[in-house]
């Protein structure tokens, strides 16, 4: 799919789980899109603590941070904003975007852009997404979600705003941590009708009356799952999966 000439915003919050935004950072970037990234300051504080890495705050020393850690030295275009910016150009409804994505997205966030209120300009590139009908996904990362949470999170999805919890599927045989990440990121962007995330499909599988009964034999008598041989051959006899 070609980048759209619109730019897509991506705001960053203090939730945990910064690797969403590297990902989809790797991705747009490599697939040559247009972004513009605002992190809230507790986005910094969080990056310290999980990653011991400072992120800078000059936009231009935090583009190339940003490009560092998505391993992605050139390629598409990317402007950083201060998050105490509010003059910025995302924080007027004129600047015309292909839409804005919070990932990861703090309960905190939600609860203000619920109340329709922005105290810097990640919430107010927010705000203006949903005043000017434009899409919005929320990304929340947080567990377990209380019942304020919720009702916030509704208000949200009756504003127009897309709620896409960062929760992976296995139906993609994942390998690695990565492969749950990138599943997450690739449904977040198809919700802003971006296809750039290398992902398996589903395609859906024959019914039993279509299929070779070698398949169907493999399907009843599945094999061993590699940690359970590992734990047999190390710790001897494994409980079975179920």
């Amino acid at each position: 799919m070609a980048p759209s000439a619109l730019p897509l915003i991506l705001g960053i919050t203090g939730a945990s789980g910064l690797i969403y935004a590297v990902r989809a950072l790797k991705f747009l970037l490599s697939a040559q899109y247009n972004i513009h990234v605002v992190a809230s300051r507790a986005a910094a504080m969080v990056w310290q603590a999980e990653e011991g890495i400072r992120m800078p705050l000059e936009p231009e020393q935090q583009a190339q941070f940003w490009r560092h850690q998505a391993a992605v030295p050139q390629g598409g275009c990317l402007t950083c904003h201060p998050w105490g910016n509010v003059g910025a150009s995302i924080a007027s409804g004129s600047f015309r975007t292909q839409g804005m994505v919070v990932m990861p997205c703090s309960m905190s966030t939600v609860g203000k852009l619920a109340m329709g209120l922005s105290s810097d300009l990640l919430e107010r590139a927010a705000d203006v997404q949903l005043k000017e009908g434009r899409r919005l996904v929320i990304v929340p990362r947080e567990t377990p979600l209380s019942l304020i949470h919720l009702r916030n999170l509704t208000t949200l999805a009756e504003a127009g705003a897309r709620i896409v919890p960062a929760i992976p599927a296995w139906y993609h045989a994942p390998q690695t941590i990565e492969d749950l990440v990138d599943f997450v990121v690739a449904r977040v962007l198809d919700q802003v009708d971006i296809d750039c995330v290398p992902l398996r499909r589903w395609q859906g599988r024959p019914m039993a009356s279509e299929m070779d009964p070698a398949e169907i034999d493999e399907i009843d008598s599945p094999q061993p799952h590699p940690t359970d041989v590992d734990a047999q051959s190390q710790y001897g006899e494994a409980n079975p999966r179920p």
